[in-house]
């Protein structure tokens, strides 16, 4: 294969692996600090990626021309409406739940996904239908032979890498960090040094679901289209990721979504009819991974499970 369609292919490994993972994330904080797996995650993608659009719709009928302060407002809006949703989701229906029955929980969330699709493929005008999402990022390219390296891909990669760097310095070198951390690892404790539980459940919470959003506002500008169903496929995608890098640890939920998507780059080279096999392919290679490795690639540490 020439280099430059293989250069071609990896970049857009990597912009969607960057979206997987951004995702993966999400589900890896959820399940780190109250051991619940949140299958309306994706949903809540859906509700961030047409949030963002709205906004957008709005500034335009202001007459606010600038691409660059629409794409901000987009942003600001779509994750703090989301990480306000993630935190009334978990204060509502997650914590209420907690000494539950885990399939409870598990049941919950995946109403509430459907719940969430639906209102917005109902309420949203013409919400059945897919929607041209604006191109607001500059649009020039270099090529290189056979590889064309768009800016506004190279922007949104840059973007979700400083992402996922903020979130780990969050975790890492904040109190903040160190009150999620202490959650996750022993919630008694945690209580008995003086750290809020509820609270931190309802940040974390918010955290994950203002990740989602920027993945959906992303997925948008990447594809330049969003419809009602792309939170459930990337909702999917963005658990096998989870599970299969090893849920429970950040660096896992990472690997596992660009892992997700060179298998697709991979299925989508190699294997005829690309477009119809290449998520067969990988989910069959994730498959067969969970078969040879059922707790991840990367297993859930006991000692630091964020």
């Amino acid at each position: 294969m020439d280099l430059g369609f293989l250069a071609q292919y990896v970049m857009n490994g990597l912009m969607l692996g960057m979206m997987y993972a951004l995702v993966a994330v999400g589900f890896t904080l959820f399940f780190g600090v109250l051991d619940v797996i949140k299958f309306s995650h994706g949903d809540v993608l859906t509700v961030g990626a047409f949030t963002g659009l709205a906004t957008f719709i709005g500034l335009r009928a202001a007459s606010i021309d600038s691409n660059a302060l629409q794409l901000l407002a987009m942003l600001i809006a779509s994750i703090g409406a989301m990480a306000i949703l993630g935190a009334v989701i978990a204060r509502a229906f997650i914590l209420p739940l907690r000494y539950a029955p885990a399939l409870n929980t598990l049941l919950i969330t995946l109403m509430l996904g459907t719940v969430l699709r639906e209102m917005v493929r109902l309420f949203y005008p013409d919400g059945a239908n897919p929607k041209p999402f604006p191109r607001l990022l500059p649009a020039d390219s270099v090529s290189i032979g056979n590889f064309n390296l768009r800016l506004d891909n190279a922007i949104m990669l840059t973007a979700g890498v400083l992402v996922i760097v903020g979130l780990q310095l969050l975790l890492n070198r904040t109190k903040l960090g160190l009150a999620i951390r202490a959650v996750a690892q022993d919630e008694e404790t945690a209580k008995t040094m003086g750290v809020n539980f509820n609270l931190i459940v309802l940040i974390t919470f918010a955290i994950g679901s203002g990740l989602a959003a920027f993945a959906g506002v992303m997925n948008g500008l990447y594809y330049n289209e969003i419809n009602f169903g792309i939170g459930l496929y990337l909702g999917v995608v963005g658990f096998s990721a989870a599970i299969v890098g090893g849920l429970g640890n950040i660096y896992g939920a990472i690997l596992g979504g660009f892992l997700f998507a060179a298998l697709q780059t991979i299925g989508a080279v190699s294997l005829p009819f690309a477009s119809a096999y290449k998520d067969v392919f990988a989910f069959g290679v994730v498959i067969a991974i969970m078969a040879w490795r059922p707790t991840g690639l990367i297993p859930e540490k006991l000692s630091e499970r964020v």
